[in-house]
């Protein structure tokens, strides 16, 4: 179980999404916190990858690579 106090802005946005919604404030708190954890795994993944220097790609390569 975790408590987390949030400002009066962060619980009347939240509220109202929840209302307009129907959906409940800690599904999008849950929501929120599972994009924000799969984003910093990808940043440390990136970034230990840049101090191994491994050969990186820019975009146009990967989409030649793969023929997009």
């Amino acid at each position: 179980m975790l408590s987390v106090r949030l400002s009066v802005e962060q619980e009347s946005a939240l509220q109202q999404l929840s209302e307009e919604t129907g959906r409940s404030k800690s599904y999008y708190v849950k929501q929120a916190l599972d994009e924000f954890l799969e984003d910093r795994a990808d940043y440390l993944v990136a970034l230990a990858a840049i101090e191994r220097a491994e050969r990186r790609y820019n975009s146009v390569d990967v989409r030649r690579k793969l023929g997009l």
